[in-house]
Parts: C-alpha cells; sequence; structure tokens
C-alpha cells in the first residue's frame, strides 16, 4: 500500500511540473490538424481514383 501512496503522491509533484498549453495554442494546434487531415485524405483519394482509372484502362 505504500508503494501505491508514493506512486500517487510522486505522480502529482510531477504534474504540477507540466507547462500545460492555453486554450489558443490548442485550438491553433486543432486547426493544423484537421487542415492537414483533410488536405491528406484529398491526396490519398486523388491517388486512388488515378489509380483505379489506370488499372481500368489496363483491364
Amino acid at each position: 500500500m505504500k508503494k501505491i501512496l508514493r506512486y500517487l503522491k510522486e505522480s502529482h509533484l510531477e504534474l504540477k511540473k507540466v507547462v500545460w498549453p492555453s486554450r489558443e495554442e490548442v485550438v491553433d494546434s486543432t486547426k493544423v490538424v484537421i487542415v492537414s487531415t483533410a488536405i491528406f485524405a484529398f491526396v490519398l483519394g486523388l491517388v486512388d481514383f488515378l489509380l483505379v482509372q489506370g488499372v481500368d484502362l489496363i483491364f
């Protein structure tokens, strides 16, 4: 039981050292992730479409 309490106490102390991002930073990072995911999905969809068209031409 002492090990569990020590673990919890040390975890709490470590969390006090964490520098949490501001709300603006989180919103900006989220926007970047959403936009980059959409661009990546579009590019993959385009490549898939072109490969399907190429295979259809061959067969």
